[in-house]
């Protein structure tokens, strides 16, 4: 547990007086994912780049890498994992990347949560370099995470005990108004009544819901999914990506979405990214215009499968390009 640690230090300073990081770090590890999930929300560099100003009438950029590459290591080690990589998104929208395992979507992720910094380049959230000032940022991994000592409710509320202007405020609130925002949210998303049960009483799909209502209910600017729905089955995903697409609707947070799933993809997607085999590079760029909100029997119609291809054949190019180069 010491790296988590290091990062807390390194990255947000002294730990703050709240029992909950030391029951975190020393926890179990199922508690791992979540603190680092609570570490991105709390993230404070002290960089003072300020961005380019953006063009008159344009969209806000939310997210902005500019010439952004990644390598592990250094010398004979060095892996390049992403090369060198520009990508603007708009407030409010949904991106998702996709490409083969190995790629750099997750290394993006990581560079816009602040996990992970640029080898070259700058990444700019909000209009200043990465974690110049506390965002609110939400996260959900293939695993939910839930604590399983805690109830889904105060799983779900557990964001509210660490971000600001909540945190200050949890004591007086959490039995009132922020009960109140965590089951609102259950109810959203289908688990009307389940906020006192435990994660081990939940199935795998439910815990998944629950983590998108744990990821929204401090209200973030931005939300970064990793495979969120990867380990359930078809159906059970399918019904999550309504659920998701309608907080989508709801709340209109900036989103960025990995995923190996292209129907899941041009599902909930504004924009899809295709990216090369590693080193990562952005192969393509595609606007999704099909009307909201969509439903599964539209994945299945000519034009929908027509762009599961085009995305499909630029993945299949880029795995032989690499074979072939190896």
């Amino acid at each position: 547990m010491q790296f988590e640690l290091w990062i807390a230090q390194k990255e947000s300073g002294p730990a703050p007086a709240d029992p909950t990081i030391p029951l975190i770090f020393n926890g179990r590890a199922a508690g791992i994912q979540l603190a680092c999930t609570l570490l991105v929300m709390r993230i404070q560099p002290n960089s003072q780049f300020a961005g380019e100003p953006m063009a008159a009438g344009s969209a806000p950029t939310a997210i902005e890498l500019s010439e952004a590459s990644v390598t592990f290591g250094r010398g004979a080690r060095a892996v390049p994992a992403l090369s060198t990589t520009t990508l603007r998104i708009a407030d409010d929208e949904f991106v998702a990347l996709v490409g083969p395992s190995g790629c750099g979507k997750s290394t993006i992720l990581r560079l816009v949560s602040g996990l992970a910094r640029p080898t070259t380049g700058v990444v700019i959230v909000g209009g200043r370099e990465v974690a110049a000032r506390a965002m609110r940022v939400g996260m959900a991994f293939q695993n939910p995470t839930m604590l399983p000592w805690m109830t889904i409710e105060k799983n779900i509320m557990l964001p509210l005990k660490i971000v600001e202007p909540f945190r200050s405020q949890f004591r007086r609130l959490r039995k009132t108004e922020f009960r109140d925002k965590a089951n609102a949210l259950l109810e959203q998303v289908g688990l009307k009544g389940f906020g006192g049960r435990y994660p081990w009483q939940l199935s795998g799909g439910m815990l998944q819901r629950a983590n998108l209502c744990r990821a929204l209910i401090h209200e973030p600017r931005m939300l970064l999914l990793d495979e969120p729905f990867g380990a359930l089955d078809q159906f059970t995903r399918e019904e999550l990506w309504g659920i998701l697409q309608a907080l989508w609707m709801t709340h209109k947070p900036t989103v960025l979405l990995v995923t190996h799933d292209l129907r899941e993809a041009g599902f909930l997607a504004s924009r899809i990214c295709v990216m090369s085999a590693r080193p990562g590079r952005i192969l393509d760029d595609s606007r999704v215009d099909f009307a909201r909100p969509r439903t599964v029997a539209m994945t299945f119609e000519p034009d929908f499968v027509a762009l599961n291809q085009k995305l499909r054949a630029f993945i299949v190019d880029a795995r032989t390009a690499a074979r072939e180069g190896a």
